[in-house]
């Protein structure tokens, strides 16, 4: 246990008994409390939470065992050691089935209760640290998930980590097509304390309204054509988990007034019922068009908007997070090499410059299908080479958004182009990056990013 002494609550009908028992684990060192009742034991777990339960089979009023299975409901952490006499041993046992950690058979030697309690304490405390080792395993196999050294990735992880530890029922992710919203979605859900139960996701402009709204909140029997049974939906099935929302600026006012609904009160009604059911997910709603637009133009609700926007994480465009490249590319010869049976160890240089010179419009997304597309054309190669990339990659890249005025002279190469304007951003924005970004039209780790590349420091 901690630093903090084991609370042990002793259930027994006979005073002599729970005097005995709690004075002797008194002085052990344990905070004592006692019942002489099922009923009393339920009341004193309700508002104490003790650490162990020491509990006799008989008992007036509910039995031993009845209290037992409503213990464990209240308090499922609760460790329960059964008391007994010989003719109820059978009955012990069962209780044991029934989540009991141990059975004493009355009348036990005193030194048997200490090494008992010592042992059921000790074990334990020895569960709950493997279980809070492997929580935290998950959590950072979770974090860890995206993928990345920029800023922005660490930003971004760091967002996850503190999203998902909070009791944050909503979450918006922002970003282009492409970008990995989807990775940083199932992240959130992963790192939390929902984990265990389901993360269902659905694509609102994939489905015509009517099948969305089924696919979400479900459908009684008759509610449209070809609904011919009842339908549990997404929401009711995720009970306990995380519901990824994807595309939610096209979920049509319908399906948003029974979202609105849903995060409000924590009920919704399946299509076509009129029962009240309730559901506890945490919506993480994903968009890659501003929704503040949306809601100024009419085409989305602000209170749902609102609602929507407690906790918002911007997922940046690939073109933003250059340096991020080669971690990808190697996420991705990792998992490649393993799907495919391929042995690509390493990118030349030249390769990974035309990765990382290219802009990717299709984001994280596209250089996904580029490597996979190079190593199912290039079965027999160790290395990634230009010649093994798509022609597009291979082009040059576009210059960035020019400094307002600047123009670069004829048959001036990119790469003294690039050179000049971004020395003419720092000189006019006095080296501040932020500014000397903005003036570029870029990200600053872009900028952090081209001036590494040609060493301006």
């Amino acid at each position: 246990m901690s630093d903090t002494p084991a609370t042990v609550l002793v259930v027994d009908d006979e005073k002599l008994i729970r005097w005995s028992l709690g004075s002797r684990l008194e002085r052990k060192g344990y905070k004592i409390l006692t019942a002489e009742t099922g009923e009393d034991a339920l009341l004193k777990i309700e508002s104490e939470r003790p650490d162990l339960m020491l509990l006799d089979v008989r008992l007036p009023g509910i039995d031993g065992v009845t209290t037992l299975a409503r213990a464990l409901a209240i308090h499922p952490e609760l460790i329960v050691v059964m008391m007994s006499a010989h003719s109820t041993i059978d009955t012990a046992v069962d209780a044991m089935k029934l989540g009991a950690t141990d059975f004493l058979v009355k009348p036990f030697p005193l030194e048997t209760l200490d090494a008992t309690v010592e042992r059921v304490l000790a074990a334990a405390q020895t569960r709950r640290k493997l279980a809070e080792e492997s929580t935290l395993a998950v959590v950072s196999d979770a974090v860890q998930s995206i993928v990345g050294i920029s800023k922005a990735a660490q930003d971004m992880r760091s967002m996850v980590s503190r999203v998902a530890g909070s009791e944050a029922t909503t979450v918006l992710v922002e970003g282009e097509s492409g970008v990995g919203k989807e990775v940083v979605s199932r992240a959130v859900h992963l790192a939390s304390s929902r984990a265990s139960r389901p993360f269902s996701q659905v694509n609102c402009a994939a489905l015509p309204n009517h099948l969305l709204e089924s696919e979400l909140f479900g459908h009684e029997r008759g509610a449209f054509t070809d609904a011919h049974m009842q339908k549990r939906g997404l929401v009711e099935s995720a009970d306990g988990g995380s519901v990824m929302l994807d595309e939610i600026g096209e979920l049509p006012p319908s399906g948003q007034a029974k979202l609105l609904q849903l995060l409000e009160s924590k009920t919704f009604r399946r299509v076509g019922g009129v029962q009240e059911l309730r559901a506890d997910v945490r919506i993480i709603a994903a968009t890659n068009v501003n929704l503040e637009r949306m809601v100024t133009g009419g085409h989305f609700r602000a209170d749902l908007f609102f609602r929507l926007n407690v906790v918002r994480i911007h997922v940046p465009p690939l073109r933003e997070r250059a340096e991020d490249i080669p971690a990808f590319v190697a996420h991705f010869l990792g998992r490649f090499n393993q799907g495919l049976k391929r042995e690509v160890r390493d990118v030349v240089p030249a390769a990974m410059d035309v990765l990382r010179g290219y802009d990717w419009p299709g984001n994280v997304r596209q250089l996904r299908n580029v490597i996979e597309r190079a190593l199912i054309l290039h079965p027999l190669i160790k290395e990634l080479r230009p010649e093994h990339l798509p022609p597009e990659t291979r082009r040059a890249p576009r210059p960035e958004s020019p400094v307002a005025g600047s123009v670069a002279s004829d048959g001036m190469s990119l790469h003294a182009t690039e050179i000049k304007m971004l020395r003419e951003a720092l000189e006019r924005s006095a080296g501040n990056q932020s500014k000397a970004a903005r003036l570029l039209g870029i990200s600053r780790d872009t900028l952090r990013y081209r001036l590494k590349k040609y060493e301006l420091g």
